[in-house]
């Protein structure tokens, strides 16, 4: 039985969140709309991943441009 069917981000991981959003904006236009150090100071998908996965507020800060977004991505 699902649980969470109205959490827009029920099944979607962590990385895939990243990968779209660094897809559709790249890193410097993200790092300009969420100000991180693992957006702007060489910046890859996997050290993103090990920041936002230790730091709770700059995770939801990505979670929530990714729901702002969504219906732009390519999925």
């Amino acid at each position: 039985m699902d649980n969470q069917p109205y959490n827009p981000l029920h099944g979607i991981t962590l990385k895939a969140i990243v990968e779209q959003l660094v897809e559709h904006f790249g890193f410097e236009a993200l790092g300009q709309q969420i100000k991180i150090k693992c957006f702007t100071d060489n910046p890859s998908i996997k050290s993103s991943l090990t920041f936002l996965r230790k730091t709770p507020w700059a995770r939801e800060k990505v979670e929530e441009l990714y729901i702002k977004n969504k219906s732009h991505f390519n999925e």
